[in-house]
């Protein structure tokens, strides 16, 4: 197996209050497991890609000039670590991401990140399209609360489990800490 940690997404710009104008998001440990996560691929020396959005929008808290574009402190890039501009939901949407990962000869994804309902699970279906393997570090994923189509309010766990729920057995394998050591043999 040769792994490699894709996150998505994690910059200052999802700690805009913008962002819990429904509600408080889930998983406020996820940027502690998004740090377990780097020190493990870092000290395995395996491949580590960080994936920043940057839109074109200039009204967006990851506006690509703007302070939100920033990684968050938990995530920031090493010297040398890939890091892969994207202006849509999927990673793989407009980028270089599944060439550089073929030409490595990676087949296993570890994915963690923000939205866990927007851009982590676009990825991780893209993802799984393309034939990759996929691990959903969940733990190491966050959403928000959010209004259903039929106007009802959801707390971030239901979004997050949702997500989850859409994603699971189809597209990737959802696991928890635990879990993701065993898969990875450690």
């Amino acid at each position: 197996m040769n792994p490699a940690l894709v996150l998505i997404d994690l910059q200052r710009a999802i700690d805009y209050p913008v962002w819990r104008a429904a509600g408080p998001r889930n998983h406020p440990e996820a940027e502690a497991r998004v740090a377990d996560l780097l020190r493990l691929w870092r000290g395995r020396d395996w491949p580590v890609f960080h994936v920043r959005h940057l839109s074109t929008n200039p009204n967006s808290t990851y506006a690509s000039d703007g302070p939100g574009a920033a990684f968050k402190p938990e995530a920031q890039p090493l010297p040398g670590e890939p890091v892969i501009g994207k202006s849509a939901h999927s990673a793989f949407v407009g980028t270089d991401l599944e060439s550089r990962l073929r030409v490595a000869g990676i087949d296993t994804l570890v994915i963690a990140g923000v939205i866990t309902n927007n851009s982590v699970e676009a990825t991780v279906r893209h993802a799984g399209d393309l034939g990759f393997q996929v691990l959903l570090a969940h733990e190491a994923c966050f959403t928000f609360a959010r209004r259903d189509w039929s106007g009802v309010l959801r707390s971030a766990e239901e979004v997050h489990a949702m997500s989850l729920a859409n994603l699971d057995g189809e597209y990737c394998d959802v696991v928890d800490s635990a879990a993701l050591t065993e898969r990875l043999g450690l």
